[in-house]
Parts: C-alpha cells; sequence; structure tokens
C-alpha cells in the first residue's frame, strides 16, 4: 500500500473542489475608516492540489483564508469547503466540520508549551474523544523526522522541530484540507525548505489538499498553482510556476 492510499478518496481531476468562494467580501470599519479586505473574489482550491496565494501587504490573503476556513466570517458572498456551505453552518457543526475535515499550520506554530510533541500532535484527536491511529501517527511523524522528539517540550526544540510539529497536528486526523498562513514565516533558510519539502509531499505522497499564505516566491514555487490577490481582488494566476515567474508577477503587482 502506498502513502496515498492512506488517505481515503486519492484525487482525481472528477473531484469537486477542496474549497471554493463565491463573490466573497470582507469590510472591516464604517465612514471613512473603512477598509474593504476582500473585493468579489471568486475562485476554487482544487482536490489533491496544492495552492499558494500570494499579493502586496494588505491584498487580502490572510483574510481570504480565514473566511474559507471558517475563522472569520465574510460580510458577503459564499464560502464552502468540500459541498458544505460555511455559512449555513451552526457553531457546533462548524467546528465539527474544522475538526474533521480540515488541518490548520500557522507561522506562529501555536503549540502548547506545557505539552509533549506528541501531546501536541494528538491534541486535536484527544480533544475529540477520538483514538490515535498509531500507525498514521508514525508514518507522519517518520516522514517528519520529529519521531524522536515526541517526548520534547515546544522549549526542548528548534523553530523547524515546532513547525513540523504543527504540520503533524495538521495531518494527525487526516483532514481533507490544510490551510497553511505563513508557515514558514518565522524559521530559517534550511528549516523552510524542509516544511515546504514535507508539504509538497503531503499532496504527491499522503493526497492532501493545501492552501498555502506565502509571501516568499520561493516557498511558492514548491506549490502546483498560484494565485494572486491586490486590493482585495483575484488578479492574476500561475500554473506549474518558478520562483522567477512568481517574482515578475509580484513586481507587476508591487509586492
Amino acid at each position: 500500500m502506498t502513502m496515498i492510499d492512506t488517505i481515503e478518496g486519492s484525487p482525481t481531476s472528477a473531484r469537486r473542489p477542496a474549497a471554493s468562494a463565491v463573490d466573497l467580501t470582507k469590510t472591516y470599519g464604517t465612514g471613512d475608516a473603512t477598509v474593504q479586505a476582500l473585493d468579489g473574489v471568486t475562485l476554487e482550491f482544487g482536490a489533491g492540489r496544492f495552492t499558494a496565494v500570494m499579493g502586496p501587504s494588505g491584498s487580502g490573503k490572510s483574510t481570504l483564508m480565514h473566511c474559507m476556513a471558517g475563522l472569520d466570517t465574510p460580510t458577503s458572498g459564499t464560502a464552502f469547503i468540500g459541498d458544505a456551505e460555511i455559512g449555513s453552518l451552526d457553531d457546533k457543526a462548524l467546528t465539527q466540520l474544522r475538526r474533521d475535515k480540515v488541518g490548520f499550520i500557522f507561522q506562529a506554530f501555536n503549540l502548547v508549551p506545557t505539552l509533549t510533541a506528541r501531546e501536541n500532535i494528538t491534541l486535536p484527536v484527544d480533544l475529540a474523544g477520538g483514538k490515535v491511529d498509531e500507525d498514521w501517527l508514525r508514518q507522519v511523524t517518520d516522514q517528519l523526522r520529529i519521531t524522536d522528539r515526541l517526548g520534547h517540550r515546544p522549549s526542548e526544540m528548534s523553530g523547524g522541530q515546532q513547525q513540523r510539529v504543527a504540520c503533524a497536528r495538521a495531518l494527525v486526523t487526516r483532514p481533507e484540507l490544510i490551510f497553511a498562513d505563513e508557515p514558514t514565516g518565522n524559521l530559517d533558510s534550511n528549516s523552510s525548505t524542509e516544511v515546504l519539502e514535507f508539504l509538497r509531499r503531503s499532496v504527491t505522497e499522503f493526497g492532501q489538499s493545501i492552501v498555502m499564505v506565502t509571501h516568499d516566491a520561493r516557498g511558492a514555487a514548491f506549490a502546483d498553482r498560484v494565485v494572486f490577490l491586490a486590493d482585495g481582488r483575484l488578479v492574476d494566476e500561475l500554473e506549474d510556476p518558478t520562483s522567477d515567474a512568481i517574482l515578475e508577477k509580484m513586481k507587476k503587482l508591487g509586492g
């Protein structure tokens, strides 16, 4: 059995999008202080694909991800995870959807300092009252080269090791979709490469769908597709991107 077989329903082009948005808007403030963070964004994130979201500072990258992940509420428009319309779910259903279908990786790691690496990784399963799949956990931690660090607390690990723990936590429930918000923003070059290589393998070998917000052209080049935002609008995209092509697009956007 290959690693992709361990994810139910390996990706095919016929699958529904992992996530999608229709005419999504998000406005903060009122009057002269109004900020249009998203301005009618419509797009799809393909299942079994690695998509990067880029744009200048203030372009709406993180706002888009948070609205599509159900972490923030759009002012108008519709967001879907798979077939589920996020705005139609009550708090309980939304919590369950995020717990069962979605994984999150953040720039700040968000590890619990008093817990060991293993306890941090299995926290989503433990909170849900579930049982950890030990074989799957070992596969993931072996891939991330942190199996020998599972008894350590975050303070006893490097930043790169902590982010790899956060990656394992995002995968432990075998979610269909992973949202990553600047996952390498606090890492040095070597650690960044290790995390990006793992995210790439998560798509290729594990069959995950990944949406990554990043400002780093080199990191975005690991993706299958890059979408570009400017002033809260979707303005361009690249398939099979290279660092040079991404940098050229960003120059035109002033990012």
